[in-house]
């Protein structure tokens, strides 16, 4: 069985190591031991913070397998992006040109550098190493971090966000980012990347980055297909988000020109679907297996652990039946209270 939990500091040495595997695309786990401790730090913080107001929390979380206690996965959510600063991206536009002399009338599509996506709750940090066959501890450690969102609403924001790796080649070419980063910051693009960490607030940003409209048509054909489009490695990623409620707005990474997902909250799974009931014991297999239903269920916001279990049916209920050992891996016992959504 495996859990989703807080990030601690015993698992610095665990994270490290998922830091040093090969992971095609950009992604947001800090390279380093200093950095990574450092991420773990604010993490620990931000979970014992007293919140009355989303601000420069960052909530990480690892995916643990209980038999072995391998951390085979991490993922993380932050309070307000840009809280420090100023979240930029890329927003689609259309421009509309008219010219009464010449009877013409067109639509041009352009790119305007933006940042309405600040104070926005971001997901992020996203990594799972291949543990099943049927990506149910992958779908675990998405949803965790939402689920924990739904237990402590007072530390986030109504809308959700999540930025996903754009095209890139083996050697880390990004099209896009050859076709216009490259214009202003004189760099290649994963050099750009460490500068900046990841971070889509930094000043040099809108230092060098263009302030007026770019015109789309303008770019190369390879720039323009990759707009919008995910790199293969964030395939899994995407189609998660897009079973919680997701969708591609009217957003792209303003580097890789990746896509970037939004939600209002009562549009995801989580929080439309979220169920609090009270724990009950049920033997393993003491219900026909057919009539057994798969959920997420995560304990209290002080406490937070998430496990996936098949359960019988809670919809009609009070009670969510649990065998001993899910009980054990939530920490819970008989009578306490958890949230379940079914997957």
């Amino acid at each position: 069985m495996f859990v989703v939990r807080p990030v601690e500091r015993a698992d610095v040495g665990a994270l490290e190591t998922l830091a040093a595997l090969p992971m095609p695309g950009v992604h947001t786990l800090p390279r380093t031991r200093d950095k990574l401790a450092a991420s773990v730090e604010r993490s620990i913080a931000s979970f014992a913070a007293h919140v009355d107001i989303p601000s420069e929390e960052s909530y990480m979380f690892v995916l643990e397998d209980l038999a072995t206690g391998e951390i085979a996965g991490t993922a993380a959510i932050h309070a307000s992006a840009g809280s420090n600063g100023t979240y930029f991206a890329f927003r689609n536009d259309v421009i509309q040109q008219v010219s009464r002399d010449l009877n013409i009338s067109h639509s041009v599509h352009a790119l305007t550098l933006c940042s309405e996506l600040t104070a926005y709750s971001q997901l992020s940090g996203f990594y799972a190493k291949d543990v099943g066959g049927d990506g149910a501890e992958a779908a675990l450690l998405s949803r965790a971090r939402l689920l924990f969102a739904v237990l402590a609403p007072h530390r986030f924001g109504d809308r959700f966000f999540v930025p996903l790796a754009g095209r890139s080649d083996s050697k880390g070419q990004s099209p896009f980012w050859n076709a216009l980063g490259r214009k202003f910051f004189k760099m290649d693009f994963l050099d750009a990347e460490r500068i900046i960490g990841g971070s889509r607030n930094r000043t040099l940003i809108l230092e060098l980055m263009p302030h007026y409209p770019v015109y789309v048509p303008l770019l190369p054909g390879d720039a323009q297909a990759a707009m919008g489009q995910i790199h293969p490695s964030g395939q899994l990623a995407f189609n998660l988000l897009a079973e919680e409620g997701f969708e591609a707005d009217e957003y792209i990474d303003i580097f890789d020109g990746g896509p970037i997902l939004l939600a209002h909250k009562g549009a995801l799974r989580s929080f439309a679907g979220s169920m609090m009931r009270r724990v009950a014991t049920t033997e393993r297999l003491a219900a026909a297996r057919e009539s057994l239903v798969s959920y997420a269920v995560a304990r209290s916001e002080q406490q937070f652990r998430a496990i996936t279990v098949a359960a019988p049916p809670v919809e009609t209920g009070e009670a969510i039946h649990l065998p001993r050992e899910a009980q054990q891996a939530l920490r819970v016992e008989p009578g306490e209270n958890v949230i379940c959504v079914r997957i």
